[in-house]
C-alpha cells in the first residue's frame, strides 16, 4: 500500500467519526427511548400471562364438557344394564379395616367385600405375613335377576358405608329409593370368627317375583403358604357340611372331573388349606351348592383356584334377613371343636376306625405331652414307645406263632416229600391242617396280631401329615416337622414322586426297615419256603418303595416310622432271647397226645345237627 492510499484511509475515517458525533443523540432522547422500550416489554409480558391463562380455561371447558357427554353415555349405558343399580357403579375402591387378637378383616366398599384375612399370631414359611387370600384374588357377591330381568352381580358394584365402629361395619348397596341390600360385618373379640349378616330392605320390589333362592358366588385363588407345595396341595381342598348331616370333602374323581353338585341343604362351606381354613357357616341353612376346584401343579404362587355357587334362601318380603358367620382360622383339632359345629371332621384324620384312633387316642395322648414338654421330636418319641408298649402282647404273639411255625418245620417237610406231585397239592394242605391242629398251631396266628396292629399304622400315617402343632416345629435337621427334611438339595428332580431333594429321615426309616424285615423275614421263611421271592420284596422292595412315598411328606411322619422300625427290631431280639425253641417244640409234641379240642363253632354245628337227627359216620 503506497503512501496517498494510506492519506485517503485516515481522511475517510476522520470523516465518520464526525459524522457520528454531530448525529449522537442528547441524554434526554436516550432516556425517552429507554423508557418507550420498557414499556413495550411490560405490556407484552401481561398479554403471555393472559394468553397461558385463557388456554387452560379453554381447554377445561372443553374437558368437562366432554366428560359431561361421557358421563352421561357412561350413565345411560349402566343404567340400561343395572337399572335402579346404575349409580353403584360408580366410585372409587376404599377399605375398611376390623381388627382383633388374631385377625386383621380388610373390607373393600366394591362389592362390600372381605378383601383380605391376615391371621396375625401366624406366618407363612417364608416368614412373611400369613393372607388366606388378598385382594382381586378372590370374588364374594350376590347374583340375581331383577324385575325388569337384568342380571346382577353385587361383587362389581359399590357400596357405601354408613355406620363403622372399632369392630364392625355397615356396607349398604342402594339399589333405588328405600330399596338397597346391606352387609353387617362384626369381628368378635379374642375369636376366629366373624358375624355376617345380609338384611334385605325394599328387595321384594327389586327381584323377580316369588324368588325364593338367591346365588351367592364365592370363589378364591389359593396361594401357597408351607413349605412343601405338593403335600400342601394333597390337603388343600373343599368341604362341607349338610344339614343336619355328615361332613364330606370335594374329592377329585380324575384330571378334570373335580366338581360336584350338592342338591340338598347345607350348613356351611369351607376353604380350606393344609393347617388354615376360611369357612362360610348358616345359622339356619343353606339351600343347595355347586363346588368345584382347579390344580395348578406347577405355579410357585397359587396351589388350586376354587369356586363355590351356594344357595342363600330368601323371604320374599319388604325387609329380610339371612344371618351368617365366617370362620378365619387354623385347623386345630381342639380350636375347630370348641364352636360345636364338627368343624374339626374336616381335618383329614380317616375315616372310621382310623378316625377314632386318631380323635380318642393318639390326640388325647399328644395334647397331655404337649402341656408338659416343649420338644415335639421328644414327644414323638415317648407317643411311639408308648404305642409300641400297649402293641407289645400282640407283637409277643405274632413272634410265637412264628416261633411254632419254624420249629415244626421238619415235620411239614416230611408232608412235603410224602406228597410231591402237583395233583396231591389238596391232600398235602388237608395233611399240613391236620398236624397244626394236632399240636395246637393256628397258621393265622402272627397274621391276626399284625392285622390288629396295622389300623395304628394307617391312623399315625394320617396324624401326623395333618397335625397343626407339628407346623413349623424344628427338630435337630428338620425345620418344620409337618413337611420334609431335607440334607441334599439336588439339581435335577428325581421322577416317580421322590422330588429334588433327599429327606434323612426317610433314608433312615428306609435303612431301619430293611434291618427289621429281614429279621422278620427270615424267621417266615424259615418256617415257609414256599414263596421265595416274599423275602426279597418284604427286605428291599418295600423300603425302596417307601423311600419314594415318603421324601415328600411330613418329617414327623417318617420320623415315628424310623422310630417305629428300631423299637420293633429291639423288641424281636429281646423277646427271641426270652422264647425256648426246643421247649416249644417239646410242648407241642405234646399236645399229639391230647384230643383235639373242638371249637365252640364247630360244637355248634355239631349240637344242631344233632338236634334235626344226623348222625355223623362213626370212624374206622
Amino acid at each position: 500500500m503506497d503512501r496517498n492510499s494510506i492519506i485517503g484511509i485516515v481522511i475517510i475515517a476522520g470523516l465518520l467519526v464526525l459524522w457520528t458525533q454531530i448525529n449522537k443523540p442528547s441524554k434526554e432522547e436516550i432516556e425517552a427511548a429507554k423508557q418507550k422500550r420498557d414499556s413495550l416489554e411490560i405490556v407484552r409480558q401481561q398479554e403471555v400471562i393472559q394468553q397461558k391463562q385463557i388456554e387452560p380455561n379453554i381447554a377445561g371447558n372443553l374437558q368437562d364438557e366432554s366428560n359431561v357427554q361421557q358421563d352421561s353415555v357412561d350413565f345411560d349405558k349402566f343404567e340400561s344394564q343395572y337399572g335402579g343399580f346404575a349409580e353403584a357403579a360408580y366410585g372409587t375402591q376404599e377399605f375398611t379395616t376390623l381388627e382383633n387378637e388374631h385377625l386383621r378383616v380388610k373390607i373393600s366398599n366394591k362389592g362390600g367385600r372381605i378383601y383380605s384375612v391376615e391371621l396375625k399370631e401366624y406366618k407363612t414359611y417364608t416368614q412373611k405375613p400369613l393372607l388366606l387370600f388378598d385382594g382381586d384374588s378372590t370374588v364374594f357377591g350376590l347374583q340375581f335377576n331383577t324385575t325388569d330381568l337384568r342380571g346382577i352381580e353385587t361383587n362389581d358394584l359399590f357400596f357405601v358405608p354408613v355406620e363403622t365402629t372399632s369392630n364392625s361395619v355397615k356396607m349398604r348397596l342402594y339399589g333405588g329409593e328405600n330399596k338397597y341390600l346391606e352387609y353387617v360385618y362384626t369381628l368378635i373379640p379374642d375369636d376366629y370368627m366373624v358375624d355376617f349378616d345380609m338384611n334385605f330392605v325394599g328387595f321384594n320390589q327389586v327381584l323377580a317375583n316369588n324368588t325364593n333362592v338367591l346365588d351367592l358366588k364365592w370363589s378364591m385363588y389359593v396361594p401357597q403358604l408351607e413349605k412343601g407345595a405338593k403335600n400342601e396341595n394333597m390337603y388343600t381342598t373343599i368341604g362341607y357340611k349338610y344339614y343336619q348331616d355328615e361332613v364330606n370333602t370335594l374329592r377329585s374323581r380324575g384330571k378334570d372331573d373335580n366338581s360336584e353338585e350338592l342338591n340338598t341343604k347345607l350348613k356351611w362351606v369351607s376353604f380350606q388349606h393344609q393347617f388354615f381354613s376360611s369357612i362360610l357357616v348358616a345359622d339356619n341353612y343353606l339351600t343347595n351348592g355347586i363346588i368345584e376346584y382347579v390344580t395348578f401343579e406347577e405355579d410357585a404362587k397359587y396351589l388350586k383356584y376354587f369356586e363355590s355357587t351356594i344357595g342363600i334362601p330368601f323371604e320374599f318380603s319388604s325387609q329380610s334377613s339371612v344371618p351368617l358367620s365366617f370362620y378365619f382360622g387354623p385347623n386345630h383339632f381342639n380350636t375347630l371343636k370348641k364352636y360345636d359345629l364338627e368343624f374339626e371332621k374336616i381335618i383329614p384324620l380317616g375315616r372310621s376306625i382310623i378316625s377314632w384312633i386318631n380323635r380318642f387316642v393318639i390326640i388325647p395322648v399328644f395334647n397331655f405331652l404337649d402341656n408338659y414338654i416343649a420338644n415335639y421330636g421328644l414327644i414323638i418319641l415317648i407317643l411311639t414307645i408308648l404305642i409300641k408298649l400297649v402293641l407289645f402282647p400282640l407283637t409277643y404273639r405274632s413272634y410265637l406263632s412264628t416261633a411254632k411255625m419254624r420249629v415244626l418245620k421238619p415235620e411239614i417237610d416230611e408232608i412235603n416229600k410224602k406228597f410231591p406231585k402237583k395233583e396231591d397239592a389238596m391232600k398235602k394242605q388237608q395233611a399240613t391242617m391236620a398236624m397244626y391242629k394236632k399240636v395246637g398251631v393256628n397258621p393265622m396266628g402272627g397274621c391276626i396280631p399284625m392285622a390288629i396292629q396295622f389300623p395304628i399304622l394307617i391312623a399315625m400315617f394320617r396324624f401326623f401329615p395333618a397335625s397343626f402343632e407339628l407346623r413349623q416345629k424344628a427338630f435337630l435337621w428338620a425345620d418344620d416337622l409337618s413337611s420334609y427334611d431335607s440334607i441334599i438339595d439336588l439339581p435335577f428332580t428325581v421322577p416317580f414322586g421322590f422330588g429334588d431333594h433327599i429327606s434323612l429321615f426317610t433314608v433312615l426309616m428306609a435303612v431301619a426297615l430293611v434291618f427289621s424285615s429281614r429279621l422278620n423275614t427270615g424267621q417266615m421263611n424259615d418256617a415257609n419256603q414256599q414263596m421265595p421271592g416274599m423275602k426279597f420284596m418284604m427286605t428291599y422292595m418295600m423300603p425302596v418303595m417307601l423311600l419314594f412315598i415318603f421324601n415328600n411328606y411330613s418329617s414327623g411322619l417318617s420320623y415315628y416310622y424310623f422310630l417305629s422300625n428300631v423299637i420293633t427290631l429291639g423288641q424281636t431280639l429281646f423277646i427271641r432271647r426270652f422264647v425256648d425253641e426246643e421247649a416249644l417244640l417239646k410242648k407241642l409234641h405234646e399236645n399229639k397226645k391230647k384230643p383235639v379240642k373242638k371249637s365252640k363253632w364247630q360244637q355248634r354245628l355239631e349240637d344242631a345237627a344233632k338236634q334235626k337227627g344226623y348222625k355223623p359216620p362213626k370212624k374206622k
